[in-house]
């Protein structure tokens, strides 16, 4: 019985203590050995995941870093071909807040033939640079997604007739091609839009065109046709520039 006092003692004082004290202070040496080995455990866990959130997914990283200049990426050679009589060779700057995001160029031309009339043509060029970011996706993705929104959006041109959508094969890693007709200040005017992607930049190309005072408006396909060579060459600008 003398022996058993001091186990008899320690039960009471236990007893009267709050429960969460029991279980810290009054169990045996094997619990309290355990219970130091999970409460160490879960203290590494918070302190690798603070507040229980976990961290965000790395991003594979953006494929290109910049643009080419919106006004080289086409030689000289395809916008005379392209816009007879160009008013400037080295085209019209678009303005834009952050180059290394976005750019445009554009070239005007009006070809006077006299008693059979005038051709009028424009060519247009326009990148968009997606950067890869945490929690947002990466750059590719992110283009992908604008790739297929600036599709559905030229296919709507407004007052747009005749669009028609189509595959445009070997101009970067996928593009489409939309062409149709839409009548400006009484004119007929003919267009072919390339809208394509590589990597994490997506590139869009315009070229439309009309006959004044008599002369034949452009023949779709061969505007297309024309589209598409300007297209290869704008899309592989991008690379060249990195």
């Amino acid at each position: 019985m003398h022996r058993s006092a001091p186990r008899l003692t320690r039960i009471l004082a236990c007893a009267a203590v709050p429960v969460m004290l029991v279980v810290a202070g009054c169990s045996s040496d094997s619990d309290s050995k355990g219970s130091g080995s999970d409460g160490g455990s879960s203290s590494s866990s918070e302190a690798s995941s603070p507040g229980g959130e976990q961290s965000p997914a790395a991003v594979e990283p953006a494929k290109y870093a910049k643009l080419p200049q919106p006004c080289k990426a086409l030689t000289s050679k395809t916008v005379e071909e392209l816009v007879p009589k160009v008013k400037n060779k080295s085209g019209t700057a678009g303005t834009s807040n952050d180059t290394a995001a976005r750019g445009s160029c554009s070239w005007n031309g009006l070809e006077d033939k006299g008693v059979k009339g005038s051709n009028y043509r424009w060519l247009d060029v326009s990148f968009q640079r997606f950067e890869s970011e945490s929690g947002v996706g990466s750059g590719e993705d992110r283009a992908k997604d604008a790739y297929e929104k600036e599709v559905a959006a030229v296919r709507a041109t407004e007052k747009a007739k005749s669009v028609n959508t189509s595959p445009a094969s070997g101009v970067g890693e996928e593009a489409t091609a939309i062409s149709y007709g839409l009548t400006k200040s009484g004119e007929d005017f003919k267009y072919a839009t390339i809208v394509a992607r590589t990597g994490n930049v997506v590139v869009t190309l315009g070229y439309n065109g009309t006959g004044f005072a008599g002369a034949k408006n452009p023949d779709p396909s061969q505007l297309m046709k024309e589209a598409v060579t300007a297209a290869k060459e704008a899309t592989a600008s991008v690379a060249k520039a990195n």
